[in-house]
């Protein structure tokens, strides 16, 4: 009934229904209080999240109804003996609260008296005991007991008072009145409510890990409030040593489900869902957030703390060891790595706290103390050490960790292998166990669905290079079986367990970067493309959409670095064209690029093939989508760049699209709002222009627009920003395109190209010749700096640096990084890094390799005018006499670099020449 309510409401509320709050305020005083609780409920977490104009409706509900709330409230509180029908009253009560207060505060609760009405109660629950009777002894069962859950939102509240209403430094002016009031008069009192309940688990008493987790939040929010921290600092101690740190060790829960389950073990420790409700995890934090703000006074008291526990424990005989107190101190010392990393003297004691305290238990007959040993020597792997044998002998640990009996410590021993990787500086240490290593990881991907063994396989690869080529099928195979097995459990029963999931995008992740490694070897793809098509084809659809951008991501590798691009492969592009109009104009930009190596690649079969034909099919999805007004410019950024590609591409090919494609261009040209779009649509006239001049130009002018096209390209190319550089066209691609397509003008015969047209067009290309000269020589000499800055951090590279670990091995191994196409595909860059597009949204890509790469548009130009010299002396004359001295001086500039370049070729062809010569 509730999800059949919650459809309809919010489909229909308030505008299909508007009595609705009517009947919920009239019920709200009668015998149907729950159903009206219920029932409100739903409205306000309609517009938990609403943005502040679609949140109207809700203040009426606030104002209307936040009254009787308050009653109905006050009336359960005072009830002697409750039953579990008003916590779950109460509970009610508290979830509408928390939805209308999630963004802001509603302006009732800005009057004193209201508010401290509401927040009285709230400290009541949080106060009273919960009632004893009618706890269930099952803990799954207890922690969702009524009176537990009244407990836990009560806290969730608070919290959120505390950390977004009550901060003074988020609150704008008319805000800061109610912080400050919120500071003064709750702030505290709640912090001393907190420690009582914190202090019942001190104790050996029940209190759900939820609520911990709550509780432990609000006094890490607390820690660097100067106030509050001096509330908190007498308890410090306790709560530290008798508390945080007990919540820190392993537990009889953790014991049970490491013996019971140890994949679901596993699946808890790594997953973010369960780190927003673990105690655990909450006292990390809590620890961290301490020494970081207030390390002064407590940095050194607990990690001195942390060497008695391992002095206690090494100093106890073997049957006495406490075992859960050394995985509780391990715990700790591993999530301050940064801070004792950064921190004299521990910094420099690291490499003898590894071997004295961490080494050792590798080899624990507690399986829990060996997967700590192998997480924490992983968070220190990229130390410098002083001894490289230590290095060694950690690296060897956590390999043969790999093969231990227990699957948790398999698994940590995996995550802290991807580390010691990133940091090896020989990998001859690792290349003898290589094949071992990665049998290894199959065993454990067949039995653990988990996204970072993919991560840490990347690791593997990326560091390897083309040494993994003779493994690289395997590893293809192995990976698409994992991704079946991945894509099978998370169609489960089990909707909010999405492990599955994030582990099938790990291993599409991890067969990209196999992809790319081998990149040097193009026989190899098509032994892997087999293994893959059946992924590609099943997830270029609708199933796909969870993980369409990493199977396009593999269908561009393979277009891009093979031989030839199969039929197979082709069977794609109408999977990808149909899936791009029905859903997925999100991901045009990652389609173009397959796209793209279709055209350029299988330019052949493109042309010539009718079933299916691809040319009517690329003409159906550009024209629908340039014709859909609906369609905002930015996402439209492909659609000219791939006609740009056609054009170029099939050059005297295509003549039959030459008008269509004109014509929805200029439509969408007229609409245009944006100058970065526009310099786009030019590009593509402009690319008609250098396909076939006389045709484009016929075009234009029995479209009647010729002259105010070319008007309008020439007002874009004089257009200057306020600093004086150029507006528009500023990336290398759109100058030469730009200059191609007026060069092409250039060439036409006298009785094509009106007179008055050819002064400004032959000095729009001086200009442009001279910037994009000019552009290339910067793009060389940065590219060179870069090179020497790179030689030079090589070279320079000191221990400290080392100490911080391999940042940039760190960088392009991290998953979201390697999630791009090789240099040689000139994958996506953003727009955001060329000044052309730096004040607009596009977020796009620099432009493919084209057919006009091997064009020299200064050689094109002299070539151009060289002609028109000796075919029409007079009208050359007449077009150079009317240069003013600039334009004779970037003329002459222009003509002395062609010469340049022409020598340039002609030796670079020499070059290749003699190459050949020799190889053969």
């Amino acid at each position: 009934m509730g999800e059949c309510l919650k459809t309809i409401i919010y489909a229909d509320y308030p505008e299909q229904w508007p009595h609705l709050l009517d009947w919920v305020k009239h019920n709200l005083q009668d015998q149907q209080v729950y159903g009206a609780l219920f029932v409100l409920r739903i409205i306000s977490s309609k517009y938990e999240f609403k943005s502040d104009e679609d949140r109207a409706p809700i203040y009426r509900v606030i104002e209307e109804t936040f009254p009787h709330l308050l009653n109905i409230f006050n009336k359960l509180i005072h009830i002697e003996n409750p039953s579990l029908e008003v916590a779950d009253h109460i509970k009610l009560i508290c979830k509408i609260f928390w939805s209308c207060i999630y963004l802001e505060l509603p302006r009732p609760l800005f009057d004193p008296t209201f508010f401290n009405a509401w927040m009285v109660l709230f400290l009541n629950i949080l106060e009273r005991p919960v009632p004893v009777e009618g706890q269930p002894e099952d803990p799954e069962l207890r922690k969702s007991w009524g009176w537990w859950k009244t407990k836990k939102w009560v806290a969730h509240i608070l919290n959120r008072l505390y950390t977004r209403f009550g901060d003074m430094k988020l609150q704008n002016p008319d805000n800061k009145a109610f912080a400050q009031m919120f500071q003064m008069n709750y702030a505290a009192k709640i912090l001393e409510c907190h420690l009582k309940l914190l202090n019942a688990i001190r104790i050996g008493e029940y209190l759900p890990d939820r609520v911990v987790n709550l509780i432990l939040q609000y006094l890490s929010n607390s820690i660097p409030k100067n106030s509050m921290y001096s509330l908190l600092l007498p308890h410090l101690d306790v709560l530290l040593f008798e508390v945080i740190f007990p919540l820190m060790c392993f537990s009889d829960n953790d014991q049970m489900l490491w013996e019971e389950d140890p994949h679901e073990y596993v699946r808890k420790g790594y997953d973010i869902i369960e780190d927003l409700y673990s105690p655990r995890t909450a006292s990390m934090d809590l620890v961290t957030e301490l020494v970081r703000k207030r390390g002064k006074d407590n940095f050194p008291k607990f990690i001195q703390f942390i060497v008695g526990t391992f002095t206690r424990y090494d100093e106890a005989p073997l049957e006495q060891k406490p075992y859960r107190q050394k995985d509780g101190a391990l715990l700790a010392v591993g999530t301050l790595c940064d801070k004792l990393r950064q921190t004299e003297p521990y910094k420099s004691e690291l490499e003898n706290m590894l071997v004295r305290h961490v080494f050792p238990e590798f080899s624990s007959p507690a399986g829990h103390l060996r997967a700590k040993a192998a997480w924490v020597a992983g968070q220190y792997a990229n130390i410098n050490f002083s001894d490289q044998t230590n290095f060694s002998k950690a690296l060897h640990c956590v390999i043969s960790g790999m093969r231990d009996p227990e699957l948790p410590v398999r698994v940590d021993s995996v995550f802290a292998l991807r580390s010691f990787i990133e940091a090896c500086k020989n990998l001859d240490e690792i290349r003898p166990v290589l094949p071992q290593l990665l049998d290894e990881f199959f065993k454990l991907m067949n039995e653990v669905e988990n996204e970072d063994l993919a991560f840490t396989l990347e690791t593997i690869v990326y560091k390897f290079g083309e040494e993994i080529s003779p493994y690289a099928l395997g590893l293809c195979q192995n990976l698409a079986s994992a991704f079946w097995r991945c894509i099978d459990s998370d169609n489960g029963d089990d909707e909010t367990d999405d492990s599955g999931a994030l582990a099938a995008v790990g291993c599409l992740r991890a067969i990209s970067t196999i992809l790319e490694s081998i990149s040097s070897l193009p026989h190899l793809y098509g032994q892997i493309e087999p293994q893959l098509l059946p992924i590609m084809r099943k997830m270029l659809t609708t199933d796909g959409q969870d993980v369409f951008e990493e199977v396009l991501e593999i269908v561009s590798y393979i277009t891009t670095f093979s031989p030839t691009i199969s039929l197979e492969m082709w069977s794609l592009w109408p999977l990808m064209m149909q899936t791009l109009v029905d859903w997925a104009i999100d991901f045009f930009p990652n389609i173009l690029v397959p796209l793209h190596n279709y055209i350029t690649r299988g330019t052949e079969r493109y042309l010539t093939c009718k079933e299916p034909d691809y040319q009517q099919s690329l003409w159906s999805v550009v024209s629908l989508f340039m014709a859909n007004k609906n369609i905002d410019d930015s996402d439209l950024v492909p659609a000219p760049k791939l006609i740009g590609i056609v054009l170029q591409t099939c050059k005297g090919q295509v003549d039959q699209w030459v008008e269509p494609y004109l014509r929805i261009t200029l439509d969408r040209l007229r609409g245009a709002e944006k100058s970065s779009f526009k310099c786009l649509l030019i590009e593509v006239i402009a690319n008609t222009f250098y396909y076939n001049a006389p045709l484009a130009l016929g075009i234009l002018q029995r479209f009647g627009v010729a002259t105010e096209i070319l008007t309008i390209w020439l007002r874009m190319l004089q257009e200057k920003k306020k600093s004086g550089v150029h507006a528009n066209f500023k990336r290398e691609h759109g100058k030469k395109v730009c200059i191609l397509g007026l060069t092409s003008l250039l060439c036409l015969p006298a009785g094509q190209l009106p007179g008055e047209v050819l002064p400004p067009v032959f000095r729009a290309l001086l200009e442009l010749l001279v910037a994009y000269k000019d552009q290339l020589a910067e793009a060389a000499k940065a590219e060179e700096e870069e090179d020497e800055d790179d030689d030079n951090m090589d070279d320079f590279q000191t221990d400290d640096e080392d100490d911080d670990g391999d940042d940039e091995n760190a960088d392009e191994t991290d998953g979201s990084t390697l999630h791009k196409l090789a240099a040689q595909a000139k994958d996506f860059r953003s727009y955001s890094d060329d000044d052309d597009y730096s004040d607009d949204d596009f977020s796009d890509d620099e432009e493919l390799d084209t057919a006009i790469d091997e064009v020299d548009p200064f050689i094109l130009f002299m070539d151009a005018v060289t002609a028109m010299q000796a075919s029409d002396s007079l009208r050359f004359q007449s077009l150079t006499q009317t240069l003013d001295p600039h334009y004779q001086g970037l003329a002459n500039n222009i003509a002395q670099h062609t010469e340049q370049r022409r020598t340039e070729i002609q030796k670079e062809q020499l070059e290749k020449q003699s190459s050949t010569t020799v190889a053969s």
